[in-house]
């Protein structure tokens, strides 16, 4: 996979925690803290003392020298450093990822929960630590300048932010009962235990939604902030993005769908001035004979079909008849004016690569077969039309007329100058020319079994397809399994030099070095193709490039590196059938409207911008999300409310036009505060992550780093500066209860493949193909992603079978860090898109074998988990099917590692426990003090 990273240094071992948590409790209500006083609640930090055995060492080359906290002078105890810990007999084995000096990485039993009801602080997110030094910080930390560390980084990584001493704040808001005039017992360590994480995964704000009922749910609609400022000033003073991310065919549970209407010979109601649909928030007047718009004001006429009089209260009297009155979201059947033409059949195509390497891997074989398998149930029956070609260096056209009994193939080796034969015969009705298509598929794989050729004309074989698919349009289905070589479009080999990362040209290497792919999109966006990119290779590709083809028209990539039919058939066969079978709009434009004085000014996602407000999407799915950015276009807001509506025009498979409305309204505030208190986390950690990744495509990767480290920490001092003046803070870090996790997500996004580290800890292809898929993944996709599940399930396998309810407690996520792994456990680490089992040194091998059968004791890289003959088994793999269930879009292929196994354990799963420091990347201690001292500078 290109993902072993020789240069990583040795992981260090964190300080044993102590038992007690850092939490004191929130002072009484209307008593502000004392500084200095037992009541007093807060972080302070301290510098762990540092004892270097030689001279100080400069930082290495290109790491920054961590600054000198004004907070230093503050910090007792500067005495000698205790010794290190003896490892346990838990401890981990020492590897080539383990600690250096022979240490290990120890399990930490998680302390007993504190008893009585949590208690609510005044001010969300006071932290305290401990008075005494802390234990030995990581042995591989080399001296700086005083008071700081600076930590030599892996080889080729450039670092962005300095390793500082890990001393931790707690959790803002509910806080563990202490006694009020106490802080908790102090020993020479925190327990991490406490650190806030979103183990419960995205717990969305309902606040909103229980004052305004009727609006659309947050599935298909979230503000970054539930409360709009009411001044160009206020939002100035809001360091987080203002905006939203919207998701408009997002799967809703069963019994939940979006009602759809018709309005019939009334015509739909909108209004005249803003093109407003009609919506709960509209208000009837003159006796019901006109309505006034929510948006703009527009007084309307009500038509003669729609009127209904209204109520003593001004209510219509056929209100429970309207949905469109009651419901936040619905779907309107569109007449023929919203068309510029009739509606489009579902139309597929696939454009598939038949070289040398495609038929080796089994990538065809696997195509073909699913393809088959899925032609019952493509959308759009009796409509339908499906499409091929094929390519190597020439281009292979299959004619599939309905009167053929076995399609005909033609060959073009023009590629200079590309024609299409027969274009009426190449895109045929599927119901018409059903046996015809399975004889192509069943006979693919043979045609090109022992093809030797290893050229890929992929740019002629794109312009080939997108001129048999210009009349209509549809969905083009790309299999690629090599750098196109040939013709137009053709790619060269770029990226190995190391020394262009750090450098002003880093940017270039994830962005599309030929403007063919770009212009090839528009085109395509145009005429209604929307492509989706399935890319096999286990050689560079440039997917910088090819993903270009599924940025500009609202797809996807799909990335298989060293692609082999044994290894990942199965996740190819559920994503291609996912992606064949869900429902799918068709020739799609949206527009999102919002109240006077407001605008939307940046969206960020995968679509073309047809012009200012109007998003084009081809082909758009409940897996696509868009992000967008508000501004405020008067200096004061004069409403006390700002309405949003969200409208997707496009045809559904059955041959309908139809409209999907999403409606919603925010209060407008003019405090500061109030804005803190109605984050939404999801959100705001969804459009950061898209204008993240949008800045690895200008410039470098510290850069983009950065940025997300500066606006959280401006964001953090603006709150602190809030209630400064009313309390004294002294050196505490405060947040709100809303954000508590925000600064854990800015860390992982770091971290997440398109930003982490530099050119040994990703390959550029994977670097590039994940920046693709997270800026189109929805709010909770995505945050599983940045922050995984991580269970142990050993124990819970040991006992008694039980019922299906009984996966409710094995599916209890720990913290990502070393902390939690035993090496007696088994535990499964699931980030939507891989399922690693990870084995510990110690675990009963009778275990290993009920699970493993034979191969228990061999070398994990070549064993597959597959169901045994027996009890464990069958609920283990009850328990993967279960997880895998929970979300269809993508299917998580399942990796075997046992402990100490190197590097397979380093790159499939150490690297992506998120807390700790690894690979020279920052831990989550570390960053949170990193970003409580900048808070304190300037504060």
């Amino acid at each position: 996979m290109n993902t072993e990273n020789q240069g990583y240094p040795n992981f260090p071992a964190r300080p044993p925690p102590s038992s007690s948590s850092p939490f004191a409790s929130a002072p009484p209500p209307g008593v502000p803290p004392q500084s200095g006083g037992p009541e007093s609640v807060g972080f302070r930090p301290h510098t762990r003392p540092f004892t270097p055995s030689g001279p100080p060492m400069a930082p290495p080359v290109g790491v920054m020298r961590p600054f000198q906290s004004p907070l230093v002078s503050q910090i007792p105890g500067q005495g000698i450093r205790p010794p290190p810990p003896p490892p346990s007999s838990n401890s981990f084995p020492s590897t080539a990822y383990g600690p250096p000096g022979g240490g290990s990485f120890q399990r930490f039993p998680t302390p007993p929960p504190p008893s009585g009801p949590p208690q609510t602080q005044t001010l969300a997110g006071h932290f305290s630590p401990p008075r005494q030094p802390m234990g030995p910080p990581p042995q591989s930390l080399t001296s700086g300048v005083p008071g700081g560390y600076a930590s030599p980084p892996g080889t080729g990584f450039q670092q962005s932010m300095p390793p500082v001493n890990p001393s931790y704040p707690g959790v803002g808001g509910p806080q563990p009962s202490f006694p009020p005039s106490s802080y908790p017992p102090q020993t020479g360590g925190l327990d991490p235990a406490s650190f806030p994480r979103p183990l419960d995964g995205d717990v969305e704000p309902n606040t909103f939604a229980e004052m305004y009922p009727m609006n659309c749910h947050s599935r298909y609609l979230r503000l970054t902030t539930s409360a709009i400022p009411s001044s160009q000033s206020l939002a100035s003073r809001w360091h987080l993005p203002l905006g939203a991310v919207v998701c408009p065919l997002a799967e809703a549970p069963e019994g939940e769908e979006v009602t759809l209407i018709d309005f019939g010979s009334s015509g739909i109601i909108r209004c005249r001035r803003c093109r407003t649909y009609v919506n709960p928030y509209v208000t009837f007047t003159d006796s019901g004979r006109k309505w006034r718009c929510n948006i703009c004001s527009m007084l309307n006429d009500v038509p003669g079909e729609y009127f209904s009089h209204l109520d003593a209260t001004g209510r219509r009297m056929d209100l429970d008849q309207r949905p469109e009155l009651t419901k936040g979201s619905v779907e309107i059947i569109a007449p023929t004016e919203y068309m510029v033409r009739p509606p489009m059949p579902p139309i597929y195509f696939f454009l598939i690569d038949v070289s040398f390497s495609a038929a080796k891997s089994g990538m065809l074989e696997v195509a073909a077969q699913t393809i088959k398998s899925c032609l019952d149930n493509l959308p759009g029956y009796p409509r339908t039309q499906i499409g091929f070609i094929t390519y190597d260096s020439t281009l292979h056209f299959y004619n599939m007329k309905s009167s053929l009994s076995q399609p005909q193939m033609m060959v073009v080796s023009d590629l200079d100058d590309i024609f299409v034969p027969l274009p009426d015969d190449l895109l045929v009705n599927l119901s018409e020319s059903r046996n015809v298509v399975e004889a192509f598929l069943d006979s693919l794989p043979l045609m090109f079994q022992n093809n030797v050729n290893v050229e890929s004309a992929f740019g002629p074989a794109l312009k080939a397809a997108y001129m048999v698919m210009n009349q209509l349009g549809g969905k083009l289905l790309i299999f690629q399994n090599s750098l196109p070589s040939l013709g137009a479009g053709r790619l060269k080999l770029r990226g190995d030099d190391p020394r262009v990362y750090g450098t002003e040209k880093e940017y270039t290497l994830r962005v599309a070095e030929d403007n063919f792919y770009k212009q090839m999109a528009a085109d395509c966006t145009k005429f209604q193709i929307g492509i989706n990119v399935y890319a096999f290779s286990d050689k560079y590709t440039d997917i910088a490039s090819l993903g270009t083809l599924a940025k500009y028209t609202g797809g996807q990539v799909y990335y298989y590196p060293g692609f082999q039919s044994s290894i990942h058939g199965d996740k190819l066969r559920h994503e291609l059938a996912r992606d064949l079978t869900r429902e799918t709009a068709w020739e799609s434009v949206m527009r999102i409207r919002c109240g006077k004085g407001i605008r939307f000014s940046s969206y960020h996602g995968n679509f073309m911008l047809r012009s200012t407000d109007l998003i084009a999407l081809p082909a758009v799915d409940c897996d696509k999300a868009y992000a967008m950015q508000l501004t405020l276009e008067e200096t004061l807001l004069t409403t006390p409310t700002v309405y949003f509506q969200v409208a997707l025009l496009y045809t559904a498979s059955c041959g309908e036009r139809r409209i999907r409305v999403h409606t919603a309204v925010a209060p407008v505030v003019t405090d500061l505060g109030e804005m803190y208190r109605q984050a939404d986390t999801g959100s705001i950690v969804s459009v950061y992550t898209r204008l993240a990744i949008e800045k690895t495509l200008s410039g470098k990767l510290d850069d983009a780093r950065n940025v997300i480290q500066q606006k959280i920490v401006k964001a953090l001092r603006e709150y602190r500066n809030l209630h400064s003046v009313q309390h004294r803070l002294g050196s505490r870090l405060i947040y709100p209860e809303s954000l508590k996790f925000l600064p854990l997500y800015g860390l992982a996004i770091c971290k997440s493949t398109p930003l982490q580290g530099g050119p040994a800890d990703a390959s550029l292809d994977e670097r590039c193909a994940a920046g693709f898929t997270m800026m189109a993944l929805p709010v909770k996709k995505l945050l599983k992603l940045l922050y995984p599940s991580l269970f142990r399930v050993d124990e819970w396998l040991l006992k008694p079978s039980a019922d299906v309810d009984d996966l409710k407690d094995v599916l209890r996520r720990l913290p990502l860090g070393a902390e939690s792994l035993d090496s007696r456990g088994l535990y499964i680490y699931d980030d939507g898109f891989r399922l690693v089992l990870w084995f510990g040194r110690m675990l009963s091998p009778d275990i290993a074998k009920n699970l493993l059968g034979a191969d228990f004791a061999a070398e994990l890289s070549r064993v597959t988990v597959q169901e045994q003959e027996n009890g464990m088994s069958k609920k283990l793999m009850r328990l993967i099917k279960k997880v895998r269930e929970n979300d269809p879009s993508y299917h998580p292929m399942c990796f075997l590692v046992r402990q100490g196994e190197q590097p397979r354990e380093g790159f499939l799963f150490l690297r992506h426990l998120t807390e700790d420091q690894m690979g020279g990347s920052t831990s989550y201690v570390d960053w949170i003090l990193q970003i409580h001292r900048q808070v304190q500078q300037n504060a």
